[in-house]
């Protein structure tokens, strides 16, 4: 399945050869190249599907664009073999572990937050996952996923851009009309399933016409990307991204200042104080002088490589697939990068697909199974466009207390703030404790690992019907859910990272790696055999391959640190289930029926029975 064929053999004209009229057919055909298309590709790839993958760019990202990756995507990559190559590639420790607000890059610092992972907080992101965070620039993430979709079955074409597409509600396919920009030969792909991640100008997204929660505008921004050697500024100033808030300038727009190479290549990015602030268009050499004056000390350097214009959105789809036809990434999503989880939302909209429509198309799950998609994403999506804009708000409060003002404000008063902020008056110690309770804010941004990980899938991909009621926040969930992850392996949420070992020790495993690779996992403990017999009699009645993973004192794997023990949930005769994109489908607190039980929760999670008690 998912192979590309065409109606008619090529026809052959002297020394070229060009298609006929008759349609490429493939039962997969993706639209985008990008985080969310690419890594679809990937997913899909390693199932042993083939594709196409058509983008109406020249080529991977010329520019760095989303950077930040989290460790719930790069979890995703991890599991297909990725990890070491990002590894190698992105930027991690002390490049990124500060998030400042200082005058210039060179000047007076105001204020630090640590983020993604670092500071106080650093054993406990190295608890729950085996990946960390890192700066992996788009431009040089896009490489790795193309790279690996064409070696495992996929053509990409680039290039190539969709024109229109009609779907057949009888044969569930679609028509799609593209145009080869290289040569203007326009020709027809018909594919089973088509999956829209052409981002926020989505064709396919357009012509579905999916209903969409629109705020206004929050302005324009400019990204401008530079060449500037800041070695000798960076010292004791370590981090990605750096707001600098030029108090003695009035100016329309507050830049941060992030980096791409350490400490030699850099974006900098103009962000407007407020909607209506217009656009403001400058030459090279006006925007050479904007960041001479941003980094602080005018015998740098400085070679702007490319410049960009975009709108801060806040927009997201409330449907986001009609029939066999799916949207995913910016075409379903818009914000502007606070929180740093666009392409990391990408990646993990794919990878929730992917193996949903590899059950599909090999007709081993019901195509209602495809409906979690909307059910178990979209919420994901909406509550991250929300989230990423109310920061950005929240900004505001940083910029008032240090004592930016409004463009227009005369300097006197423009730096007034700033004598107040280290003023011993009432007012100087309002507005550090203002200070203050703002940084306290922005860690809902760079230290947000509930946001990152804390997703609850509901309906029916899941069964929680064993379960006494719905979640309940847990651990340190209860005090604030965006910012502390509590594993746990509740029905909906992610299977816990643990390290196993084995009885000989050998290197440690994390439970991560043992789910995932393409399959269903079943974890169990001692007393817990029975599982493995209904886990084969579910696969010889449903052809579902579900690998039963043994933890304890004699099994496969020891629970070295008995860490498995405290959140597993379940008795050692019990169980977990773990769907292939390793979120908890269902558990078993005890033994006792596994054969009847588990078929009745695969049927359901498969989408091949009601939910019915026994």
């Amino acid at each position: 399945m998912g192979s590309i064929t065409t109606q008619e053999p090529l026809a052959t004209n002297g020394t070229s050869t060009v298609p006929t009229q008759a349609p490429i057919e493939t039962d997969l055909l993706i639209i985008g190249a990008g985080p969310a298309g690419a890594s679809l590709a990937c997913f899909l790839a390693r199932y042993g599907l083939s594709g196409i993958v058509v983008s109406a760019a020249p080529g991977t990202a010329d520019t760095p664009r989303a950077h930040i990756n989290n460790m719930a995507a790069l979890e995703c990559l991890r599991d297909i073999g990725l990890w070491e190559q990002c590894k190698k590639l992105g930027n991690a420790g002390n490049t990124i572990e500060n998030y400042r607000w200082c005058e210039t890059m060179a000047g007076e610092e105001y204020a630090r937050n640590p983020s993604w992972g670092a500071g106080p907080r650093r054993g406990e992101y190295e608890t729950v996952s085996p990946c960390y965070h890192m700066d992996l620039p788009q431009n040089l993430l896009e490489p790795i996923l193309v790279k690996y979709a064409t070696q495992h079955g996929f053509k990409v074409r680039f290039d190539t851009q969709l024109l229109s597409f009609t779907s057949d509600e009888k044969t569930g396919k679609s028509d799609c009309l593209v145009r080869d920009r290289v040569t203007g030969l326009e020709y027809h792909i018909l594919t089973r399933f088509l999956f829209g991640a052409d981002g926020a100008r989505s064709i396919v997204m357009k012509t579905l016409d999916l209903p969409m929660t629109v705020f206004p505008s929050g302005g324009t921004a400019w990204n401008v990307l530079i060449k500037a050697d800041l070695s000798h500024i960076m010292p004791f100033r370590d981090g990605n991204l750096h707001w600098c808030m030029q108090l003695e300038k009035d100016s329309s727009y507050l830049p941060v200042c992030r980096m791409v190479k350490p400490w030699t290549e850099w974006m900098i990015v103009w962000l407007p104080k407020g909607p209506h602030v217009p656009p403001e268009g400058k030459s090279n050499e006006e925007w050479i002088t904007m960041v001479q004056d941003l980094i602080g000390d005018e015998d740098v350097d400085v070679e702007i490589l490319r410049v960009d214009k975009w709108v801060i959105n806040e927009t997201s789809a409330d449907v986001l697939s009609r029939g066999n036809v799916f949207c995913l990434g910016d075409s379903i999503h818009r914000h502007p990068p606070t929180l740093g989880l666009g392409s990391n939302t990408c990646i993990q909209d794919s990878y929730n697909l992917a193996w949903k429509v590899n059950l599909v198309l090999k007709d081993l799950a019901h195509p209602s199974l495809l409906d979690t998609y909307n059910t178990e994403r979209q919420p994901v999506g909406a509550k991250l466009v929300t989230k990423s804009n109310d920061m950005l708000r929240i900004h505001v409060g940083i910029w008032e207390a240090i004592g930016s003002m409004p463009p227009g404000t005369p300097e006197r008063e423009r730096l007034a703030g700033l004598k107040e902020l280290r003023s011993n008056t009432a007012a100087g110690k309002e507005r550090r404790k203002r200070l203050k309770e703002s940084l306290e804010d922005i860690k809902h941004e760079v230290q947000a690992l509930g946001i990152e990980m804390n997703q609850l899938y509901t309906g029916p991909g899941i069964y929680a019907h064993d379960e006494e009621g719905a979640y309940e926040l847990q651990g340190r969930e209860v005090e604030d859910a965006d910012l502390y992850h509590t594993p746990n392996t509740f029905p909906g949420r992610r299977l816990p990272h643990v390290w196993l070992n084995t009885a000989l020790p050998g290197p440690l495993v994390s439970t991560l790696d043992v789910a995932g690779k393409g399959h269903f996992t079943l974890f169990t403990g001692i007393g817990g055999d029975a599982w493995r017999d209904a886990a084969w009699s579910v696969y010889e009645k449903f052809d579902v391959d579900i690998k039963v993973v043994g933890i304890g004192r004699g099994l496969e794997w020891e629970d070295v640190y008995m860490d498995w023990e405290t959140k597993k949930g379940v008795d050692e005769e019990g169980c977990v289930l773990v769907r292939p994109d390793r979120f908890v489908a269902w558990r078993a607190k005890d033994g006792g029926r596994e054969g009847e039980r588990l078929t009745r929760v695969m049927m359901a999670v498969l989408g091949l029975s009601p939910h019915v008690s026994v």
